[in-house]
């Protein structure tokens, strides 16, 4: 095996060292494609098996929100980029969820404090109170309020369209007991108010806000990064094809489960992690299609190996085997080298001790 080593920590400077390109899963610098992010490029390498594509498509006919269960690495996010890619539903909504995330989080945000301080300051520049302002002055300052209000991605997901808004709701099971109830009536009825524009709609009955979308360079999306809001109210046209995942660390109430499609994605045969392997190595690794395995004897073993930890009861995401093959094929160092063998495939449910 050649040298891999770039720092070698012996405390000699040295800059006659260039690294190889970056792996296909984190495209930084000149190879990234212009306004693509890595989870966008997800839905390029992404291998859905048959069960996935039906599972899809009933939740597109019924429309209904997908329920994605699985453990961490198994593809849960990277299936709603897939979908977005193949039926050109434009960027992916994406809405991270945490304990403390809210149903207000999901549609929408109105910053309170600078729109006050919008006021305070026109009131001190000009010297007059605010209730002093022709009729037009004040539709204009109501009209402003625009600028404080930006559609979250879950209200974004329920503008009218023609076709069904791409939204991916991460880690579902991560939220607070309530967000699941306080989903029901926005699953079931497609439509909520903004309060701040409802308010003032018999002086101003629209406002252009801005929405959830920032890829200015995605042909199907570009032209929602803002949207005119009728008197306060979004009523989605095409119910958006929602994707909620859960690593299943929690149970849902029935009522919630009710209105959504169930699918478990299950952990990836050794036929699947071999088109998953060549599809982000670009073919460069070749494969006996006969055999379902690897060319290489050492990638295969290093594949069979990961499969077999895997099966035993560890705890592993095939981004670890990604990972691992990249630096024995780019480092060129041995398959079981204990950098491969303890650290980038370490268990991921264990807490590695000290030695």
């Amino acid at each position: 095996m050649n040298d891999w080593r770039i720092f070698t920590g012996n405390s000699e400077p040295h800059k006659d060292w260039k690294l190889p390109p970056s792996p296909s899963w984190r495209p930084f610098g000149e190879d990234s494609k212009p306004g693509e992010s890595r989870r966008k490029q997800r839905g390029e390498t992404f291998q859905v098996r048959p069960e996935e594509v039906k599972m899809v498509n009933a939740a597109l006919y019924l429309r209904r929100p997908l329920l994605v269960t699985g453990k961490p690495g198994t593809g849960k996010s990277s299936l709603a980029y897939a979908v977005a890619r193949e039926l050109m539903l434009g960027e992916v909504l994406y809405w991270p969820i945490t304990t403390r995330t809210t149903l207000k989080h999901g549609l929408y945000s109105y910053d309170a404090i600078a729109r006050l301080q919008e006021v305070k300051q026109l009131e001190k520049i000009k010297k007059i109170n605010t209730s002093e302002l022709s009729e037009e002055e004040r539709k204009q300052q109501l009209r402003a309020i625009a600028k404080y209000i930006t559609l979250g991605p879950l209200g974004t997901a329920l503008l009218p369209s023609e076709r069904p808004r791409m939204l991916l709701i991460d880690e579902i099971d991560k939220s607070d007991i309530d967000l699941p109830n306080d989903l029901l009536t926005i699953f079931e009825e497609g439509r909520f108010e903004i309060p701040e524009l409802v308010r003032i709609k018999e002086e101003v009955d629209e406002v252009t806000v801005r929405t959830a979308y920032t890829d200015e360079k995605e042909e199907i999306t570009k032209e929602d990064l803002s949207t005119t809001i009728i008197e306060g109210r979004v009523n989605c046209k095409a119910f958006p094809f929602v994707i909620l995942t859960s690593n299943g660390e929690r149970d849902f109430p029935a009522p919630f489960l009710r209105r959504c499609l169930s699918l478990t994605m299950k952990v990836p045969r050794k036929e699947d992690l071999v088109r998953i392997i060549t599809a982000h190595f670009d073919k460069k690794i070749s494969v006996e299609d006969d055999k379902k395995t690897l060319s290489d004897d050492s990638l295969d073993a290093l594949v069979n190996d990961f499969i077999d930890n895997r099966d035993s009861g560890k705890t592993l995401a095939t981004d670890q085997l990604l990972n691992a093959l990249f630096i024995v094929t780019k480092g060129r160092i041995s398959p079981k080298d204990e950098l491969i063998a303890k650290r980038l495939l370490n268990d991921l449910g264990q807490v590695e001790e000290d030695e």
